[in-house]
């Protein structure tokens, strides 16, 4: 089995201090968060960015302080800006940080209901625009996948050539809207992807760890961090992003895994440095 990737989604758009206060804000907040994972074993850091007031932004600007923040500490880490931004946003918004050409960027493959009148718009043409503006400058979509149908989607446009293979998918699970966070799920979900492909699962809330060690026995990869969880374990604020990668890695040794560094995830993801 190859060895593990680790993702640590450190900030997200939407939770807040007030959910746990060492949620990162600032440039050197986040630089912070991202170098603790990383040390903790983390191979990827996805990136949200926030004001210092922790308002969401997708200002390329504010990603290029973060990302040279984050590869001052860290030079070696996989920096995975997000496209999906928040709630709102308008697609040339939520594009700017594909303006710094990194190695990874999210490609959001469908809508999605978020709760009350959230809606998480992301159309065909969308993905299309998304995709025709990453895949031309040598950045690998990450497709971030909320239901069975949003790989469908990815599928069609791969068939295409819109998406190039071999392609990875994140599966988000376990937010409102979405597929449900359960092995069951994971197993139809992991069976519907091309050969070929590699993916990372998101367990959110109280489903992070055991979406991870399900994901770590069946030979995916692991998202974990203050976007989707909050908690070490229930009850127990997490300190740190890193608490919850150094929590991962001791359930991948507990299960056999070994942890990638980054160039050898840039190697299993087909990266180029």
């Amino acid at each position: 089995m190859e060895k593990l990737i680790i993702t640590a989604a450190i900030c997200g758009a939407e939770v807040t201090k007030e959910h746990n206060p060492a949620v990162p804000y600032t440039v050197d907040e986040i630089a912070e968060q991202a170098y603790g994972a990383y040390k903790a074993g983390a191979s990827i850091i996805h990136l949200h960015v926030r004001e210092d007031d922790g308002t969401p932004t997708q200002s390329a600007k504010r990603f290029d302080a973060c990302i040279k923040a984050i590869k001052a500490r860290c030079p070696e880490v996989i920096v995975q800006p997000s496209t999906g931004g928040a709630v709102g946003m308008t697609n040339e918004e939520r594009l700017q940080p594909v303006t710094l050409n990194p190695e990874m960027a999210t490609l959001d493959c469908g809508t999605c209901n978020f709760g009350g009148d959230d809606i998480f718009v992301n159309t065909e043409n969308t993905i299309i625009e998304f995709a025709q503006k990453m895949v031309p400058l040598g950045i690998k979509p990450e497709i971030e996948v909320f239901d069975k149908g949003m790989i469908d989607m990815a599928v069609r446009l791969n068939k295409k050539g819109i998406i190039p293979s071999p392609m990875h998918f994140n599966f988000v699970m376990g937010v409102n809207g979405g597929i449900s966070a359960t092995p069951r799920d994971l197993v139809f979900m992991q069976g519907s992807i091309p050969s070929g492909s590699t993916y990372t699962v998101s367990g959110v809330g109280r489903a992070q760890f055991q979406m991870a060690a399900t994901s770590i026995v069946m030979g995916g990869h692991v998202r974990v961090g203050f976007e989707d969880n909050v908690y070490l374990s229930k009850g127990v604020v997490a300190k740190s992003n890193a608490e919850l990668v150094a929590k991962t890695v001791e359930i991948a040794k507990l299960l056999g895994r070994e942890i990638a560094t980054p160039d050898e995830a840039r190697q299993i993801l087909g990266l180029k440095k």
